[in-house]
């Protein structure tokens, strides 16, 4: 299926020591893991993302981006695709409405960490 030409997502990002810029996290990257993947399943359970956004992203509340795809102009308030990680767009663009999906840490496409990423539409 093609991709779509515009996405918003909200994400909850779980980082670990030193990976974050001016924020003192203090989790090991072997417990923000283990973190994300208990997210990821409370999530799809449908626990409300939101309240899950509120109370553990390593990023601001509410944590929702518009993103354009490649070669789309970005509509008011958006962010092309390849301003944000590569993860981010690789997994939100895979996503249907309403579902939930996981970018794992990764140095070069996900380096601050995991993101549990709901696409809302």
């Amino acid at each position: 299926a093609p991709e779509p030409e515009h996405i918003k997502l909200q994400h909850i990002l779980i980082s670990f020591t030193g990976k974050v810029p001016g924020k003192n996290i203090t989790r090991s990257e072997a417990e923000a893991s283990a973190l994300a993947i208990q997210l990821l399943e409370r999530a799809r359970k449908g626990e409300d993302f939101d309240a899950l956004v509120k109370q553990y992203t390593d990023d601001r509340h509410p944590g929702i981006y518009g993103l354009s795809n490649r070669g789309v102009a970005a509509a008011q308030g958006e962010y092309p695709r390849d301003r944000m990680v590569p993860a981010f767009g690789d997994v939100g663009f895979t996503l249907q409405p309403g579902d939930t999906g996981m970018a794992p840490y990764d140095p070069a496409k996900s380096p601050y960490g995991w993101h549990i990423i709901r696409r809302l539409e």
